[in-house]
C-alpha cells in the first residue's frame, strides 16, 4: 500500500528553510535528492506493458541510499547475492552499541567514529574466536551500521550476523561451544569491545579529552546477542530487515500538518516490550533528526569479514560448503511486481511483463 505521507513531503514544506538548520552541503545534497525523488524534476521514462500494451509514465528515482523510497529494489538485489553464500550452520545476531558520550564526535568525525566501531567489533569477535577456550577458529561476520533510535535520535550501533563457528588451522570447521544458547559470553565481550574501541580512537587523529574516556570506562557497554536462528534460510529473511534500512520509513509517518508544520510518526518503546507509541515533532526538528543519519560521503555501511569477506568467499567458500554438506537452501523471496502498473501502485490484472520504450524529459 502506498504511504499517505512521505519524508519528501516534509522536505517540500521546509524547502525554503533548510539553510537555517545549520546542515552541511553534503546533507543538503542528500535531502535535495530525496525531496525530488520520483517527481517531474527528476525526469522520467515511458514504459509499455507487453501484455495490455498500455503506456505508463514513470518518474526517475534519486537512488540516494538515505531515501525511504529507493531501498526496496537495492535490498532485494543484495539479498539475492547472499543466497548462495549461506553455510549450513547456526547463525547469531550480535549487536554492538556505542555509548552516548561519543555522539557529538560521530556528527563531526563520522568516518573515524563509525570505522572504529566496525574495527572494534571485528577485533572483539576475532579475539574470542582465536582463543581455543572459546572456539579456536577463524570466524566470519557481516556487519551493518545503524545510527538511529526509534525516535530518530542518534544511536550508533552495529548489527552483526555471525556463523556459529570457525575454521581451525587445519582447515576444519569447529562449532561454537555454546552454539545452542549463545555465541560468547556477552559480559566478557562488552569489556573487550570497550577496550578495543577506545584503543582505536586513541590511534586516530580525533582528540578526545581524557574525562570522556573516564566516563565511558565507568559504565557498562552494551553487546547484545540473540539465540541462533532456527535455520540458515531465516538468516537471509532477517538480513533483509537491516541491510538497506534507513532512519525512518514513509509508512511510519502517521500525519503531516502543513498548517502547523508538525509531523507525527509511530515508534516502538523497547523498554516497554516494544509497544507502539506516537511522537510529534515540528517539521524542522524532524528534518534535523533525519539529517543526523546521513552518512559521510563514500562511507561503506555494510562490511564483510573473515570467512565471509569477498576475497575469501571467492576462493574457499565452495569448498567449505561442500565439507559441511550444504544443500541448496530454499529462500522465501519477495515477489516482484507483475508489471509497471503495480510498481506505480496502480492495480492492473493479467499483466506479466513490460518493456522500456524511451526516456523522456519531464522537467
Amino acid at each position: 500500500m502506498r504511504p499517505k505521507h512521505t519524508v519528501a513531503d516534509i522536505l517540500e514544506i521546509e524547502q525554503l528553510q533548510l539553510k537555517s538548520l545549520g546542515l552541511t552541503s553534503w546533507h543538503h545534497r542528500a535531502l535535495h535528492a530525496i525531496r525530488r525523488c520520483r517527481t517531474k524534476a527528476m525526469g522520467g521514462h515511458i514504459d509499455k506493458c507487453d501484455c495490455c500494451h498500455k503506456l505508463h509514465i514513470s518518474y526517475n528515482s534519486c537512488r540516494n541510499r538515505h531515501c525511504p523510497t529507493c531501498q526496496g529494489h537495492k535490498r532485494e538485489e543484495w539479498i539475492r547475492a547472499r543466497e548462495d553464500e549461506l553455510l549450513n550452520v547456526p547463525y547469531f545476531h550480535v549487536v554492538f552499541t556505542l555509548p552516548s558520550e561519543f555522539n557529538s564526535y560521530a556528527l563531526s568525525h563520522g568516518k573515524i567514529v563509525y570505522s572504529s566501531l566496525f574495527k572494534a567489533a571485528w577485533q572483539t569477535l576475532q579475539q574470542f574466536g582465536d582463543n581455543p577456550k572459546h572456539l579456536g577458529g577463524r570466524m566470519g561476520m557481516i556487519a551493518v551500521l545503524h545510527t538511529w533510535g526509534q525516535n530518530l535520535s542518534l544511536h550508533p550501533h552495529l548489527h552483526c550476523i555471525v556463523p556459529g563457528g570457525g575454521l581451525s588451522k587445519a582447515g576444519k570447521w569447529k562449532k561454537a561451544k555454546n552454539h545452542g544458547k549463545y555465541l560468547f559470553n556477552v559480559k566478557s565481550m562488552s569489556q573487550v569491545f570497550r577496550s578495543k574501541y577506545v584503543a582505536e580512537l586513541r590511534k586516530s587523529e580525533l582528540k578526545i579529552p581524557q574525562k570522556v574516556y573516564n566516563a565511558v570506562f565507568s559504565k557498562k557497554w552494551v553487546v547484545y546477542a540473540k539465540q541462533p536462528f532456527r535455520s540458515p534460510k531465516y538468516v537471509i529473511e532477517y538480513l533483509g530487515r537491516y541491510t538497506h534500512k534507513i532512519a525512518i520509513s514513509n509508512h511510519r509517518i502517521a500525519n503531516v500538518n502543513r498548517k502547523d508544520r508538525r509531523v507525527t510518526f509511530t515508534a516502538k518503546e523497547y523498554r516497554h516490550g516494544g509497544r507502539k507509541t506516537s511522537l510529534t515533532l515540528s517539521t524542522q526538528e524532524f528534518i534535523r533528526r533525519f539529517a543526523l543519519h546521513i552518512l559521510p560521503k563514500g562511507f561503506t555501511r555494510i562490511r564483510h569479514y573473515g570467512i565471509l569477506s569477498s576475497t575469501w568467499k571467492k576462493e574457499k567458500l565452495p569448498k567449505l560448503q561442500a565439507e559441511l554438506a550444504t544443500k541448496k537452501i530454499e529462500i522465501n523471496k519477495t515477489k516482484e511486481p507483475l508489471c509497471i502498473a503495480d510498481a506505480l501502485f496502480v492495480k492492473k490484472e493479467n499483466c506479466i511483463q513490460f518493456s522500456c520504450l524511451m526516456d523522456v524529459g519531464l522537467l
